[in-house]
């Protein structure tokens, strides 16, 4: 057991008198409305569609908070802004959440950063087009793939996916020794760093030969790519055991479902979490109240994210290496009863 999952039971395990001094320490958030800077991610993009649904949300709540959604690049972008302080709230996927609260590559030490929930679950995408040579990782030695946008957790989760296939040419640490089976080989993919916009225009244009997406399913702008251009989606959960020996649990097997995307049969892929997430300082009265609208209104916040998910307690407070914002325990401690 992780000393997060430790002090996460030990803080779940509170009893009713220290929940009420800590409900007590918040009755005086009854003044002006606190401003919370969200970091969500390009416009256009997922997380930018959470954000603007969570701002609208909560601004129909009545209650005394107000969210500013800020475009950034995605999860690194948005990690780096919550430890310097220049957002109070982010979105991240669950790998860069976990380095970061870590201090692992790319981050020079342990992020400022604490989890409110779990929200929903990435599909790790790679398309091609279904008349290229490409079938498998391999196929990419030698091509330009794009990987996603610079400080995305797309990139992240891709280049971790080249590397375990042989085709990454650059170096990224790891905590652990690699598996014999992410071994180095003379042609690397060639990695193109573009956004989701950016690559679904390249893919159909013929300048890159396959495409990286972390997302929900599905994904709008693959589905309208799926409509006009055939294509195929490659089978990554063969990787899912190298990803989780080498950088722990927050990558899970997962199944992008026959129909999504015009698939005739399902394709096992890669699932990362996306985690919402805060300052320490963030006061528990402002999580406390964020958190009742995010699960009051959940079915809004997804609709445009991912379609079938569904946001629960238990769920939401697996967040692995990434310790539970005092404000969070005390509302999931209430749920709980």
């Amino acid at each position: 057991m992780t000393s997060a999952e430790v002090t996460r039971r030990r803080v779940m395990g509170l009893g009713l008198g220290v929940l009420a001094g800590v409900a007590a320490g918040c009755s005086g958030d009854l003044g002006p409305v606190r401003r919370l800077r969200l970091a969500t991610g390009p416009e256009g993009g997922p997380y930018n569609a959470f954000g603007q649904a969570l701002a609208q949300a909560v601004a129909a709540s009545g209650r005394r908070i107000e969210i500013v959604p800020v475009s950034t690049a995605a999860s690194v972008d948005n990690l780096r802004k919550l430890d310097d302080g220049s957002v109070e709230l982010a979105l991240a996927m669950a790998d860069v959440a976990e380095d970061a609260v870590l201090g692992r590559d790319p981050f020079p030490r342990p992020a400022a950063a604490t989890a409110l929930a779990r929200v929903y679950v990435n599909y790790t995408h790679l398309l091609v087009p279904a008349d290229g040579p490409v079938r498998s990782v391999r196929d990419l030695a030698g091509r330009p793939v794009a990987s996603g946008a610079a400080g995305s957790g797309v990139q992240v989760v891709a280049e971790r996916v080249l590397r375990a296939a042989g085709l990454s040419g650059a170096p990224v640490p790891a905590p652990q020794p690699a598996p014999p089976t992410a071994t180095a080989t003379a042609t690397a993919a060639d990695e193109r760093q573009l956004g989701l916009a950016a690559s679904v225009s390249a893919l159909r244009e013929g300048s890159v030969d396959a495409l990286f997406w972390s997302g929900g399913v599905p994904t709008p702008a693959l589905a309208d790519l799926a409509r006009e251009l055939p294509l195929r989606f490659l089978p990554l959960d063969a990787h899912v055991g190298a990803l989780r020996e080498r950088y722990g649990p927050v990558y899970t097997a997962v199944t992008l479902p026959a129909g999504v995307y015009g698939l005739t049969e399902p394709v096992g892929t890669i699932g990362v979490g996306n985690y919402l997430l805060a300052r320490a300082d963030v006061p528990q009265g402002a999580v406390r109240d964020l958190l009742q609208v995010v699960f009051e209104r959940w079915r809004d916040l997804l609709r445009e994210v991912t379609a079938g998910a569904r946001l629960e307690p238990r769920f939401a407070i697996s967040t692995g290496e990434m310790p539970l914002h005092p404000g969070a325990v005390a509302h999931y401690r209430s749920v709980y009863g």
